[in-house]
């Protein structure tokens, strides 16, 4: 089931996103914090901050990756945020509830990998120097 599947300019919940995939059938609960980092591998200078946009079928697309990695038995919730992060701000959060930890596991970290590689969601890093890089176009 998908219990959540949404793109946001607000702050994103851990709490919200565990509490939208708990349940009595729920043996594990796994989740996923992508958050925003100082430096990129691929870029000279210091990271300051993102921009996140997102084509406007984004959150359409999200529930489709996130109904993709659905089974039985599994409870999904997963949000990817759009407009401007800071250092050390979420930009993803996914959850994911099974009644064993292997498929929890396993299908929250199958989620990301997906939603990283497939959703319409575009940064720009923003560096110390007053510079930016798209990342992703």
């Amino acid at each position: 089931m998908i219990a959540l599947a949404s793109i946001s300019e607000e702050t994103l919940s851990l709490d919200a996103h565990v509490a939208a995939v708990a349940g009595p059938r729920a043996g594990a609960i796994t989740t996923f914090i992508g958050t925003v980092r100082d430096h990129d591998p691929s870029v000279d200078g210091e990271v300051v901050g993102l921009d996140y946009s997102a084509h406007p079928s984004a959150a359409e697309v999200l529930g489709a990756l996130a109904a993709r990695h659905d089974a039985p038995d599994l409870v999904i919730a997963v949000t990817h945020r759009i407009g401007s992060l800071s250092v050390g701000e979420a930009a993803i959060v996914a959850a994911v509830s099974a009644p064993h930890r292997r498929k929890a596991l396993d299908t929250v970290s199958a989620l990301v990998e997906t939603v990283k590689a497939e959703l319409p969601v575009w940064k720009r890093e923003v560096l110390a120097d007053g510079s930016h890089v798209w990342v992703g176009l």
